[in-house]
C-alpha cells in the first residue's frame, strides 16, 4: 500500500531536491527562506565554507503588521544587508515552500532593492 506523507515531508521531500541542484558561494550566495505559522525567517548561506553570511527574521521589525506586509520587509531589510556586505546576486532557495504569498513577496523585496535572485 502506497504510503501517505504529511505536508511537512512533502516540504522537506521537495527541499531536497531543490538542494541538489543549487548552491551558494561568498560571491553569489544561497537565500534560504523559512516560514512558520507565526514567524518569517530568511538566511543568506554560503554552502562552500558552510557559513551563514546573514539573516533577518521579523524579530528584527519593531512594528507587527500582517504577515504578508512583513515578508516585504524581511527581503528589503536582507537586501539592505547584503548590498553593505557589496553582494548584489544571490540565489534563491525557496525551502520547499510553494513560490506564492509570502515567499514571493520576500523575493520580490530582495529584487526591488537591486538583488538579482
Amino acid at each position: 500500500m502506497k504510503e501517505k506523507y504529511n505536508k511537512k515531508e512533502k516540504r522537506l521531500r521537495r527541499h531536497k531536491r531543490i538542494r541538489a541542484k543549487i548552491f551558494g558561494t561568498k560571491i553569489k550566495p544561497r537565500i534560504n527562506i523559512f516560514i512558520s505559522n507565526k514567524h518569517i525567517y530568511a538566511q543568506a548561506i554560503d554552502d562552500i565554507q558552510k557559513v551563514t553570511l546573514t539573516s533577518v527574521s521579523d524579530f528584527e521589525l519593531k512594528n507587527k503588521d500582517k504577515k504578508l506586509n512583513l515578508s516585504k520587509k524581511i527581503g528589503l531589510l536582507l537586501a539592505e544587508k547584503l548590498l553593505k556586505m557589496k553582494i548584489n546576486k544571490a540565489v534563491f532557495d525557496r525551502g520547499g515552500f510553494k513560490y506564492h504569498g509570502r515567499v514571493k513577496n520576500i523575493a520580490e523585496g530582495l529584487r526591488e532593492e537591486g538583488i538579482k535572485c
